[in-house]
């Protein structure tokens, strides 16, 4: 793996603490995985990827655990109140999951998936996601 890039919201803005609720943690990698990680979430949720899952991307099991998409998407639905947005339905969050054994993620760059997450919960997109990282 070569690029990490990671964002985090917390305190109502980004680049504060995942230890200030709600929080949400973006974890770019090479342009093909995300990895989004919520807080709170109800037990043994709180993590889903876009673009990729790793376990996929690098073909091996041991790099992710098994993801729940629609038990994520509920729970992520409603993450989403806590930071302001409003009729965020899980159906739309679920569409934007990586599924396993995906060929094709749903966007070219993962970072164009990431920019939608956000602007469906209604959060600004964080310096530094946008511009270059879209080209």
């Amino acid at each position: 793996m070569g690029s990490i890039e990671s964002f985090v919201y917390g305190g109502g803005a980004w680049g504060g603490s995942v230890e200030d609720l709600p929080s949400l943690s973006v974890t770019l990698r090479d342009g093909e995985i995300a990895t989004i990680d919520y807080r709170p979430a109800p037990e043994g949720l709180g993590r889903f990827y876009l673009g990729f899952q790793p376990r996929d991307y690098l073909d091996d099991p041991a790099e992710s655990e098994p993801v729940d998409l629609d038990a994520e998407s509920e729970a992520f639905a409603e993450w989403a109140l806590l930071v302001g947005a409003v009729d965020v339905e899980a159906k739309h969050v679920r569409r934007l999951l990586a599924v396993e054994q995906v060929d094709e993620p749903v966007d070219t760059f993962v970072e164009e998936t990431v920019e939608r997450l956000l602007r469906l919960v209604g959060l600004p997109v964080p310096d530094g996601l946008e511009g270059d990282t879209m080209l």
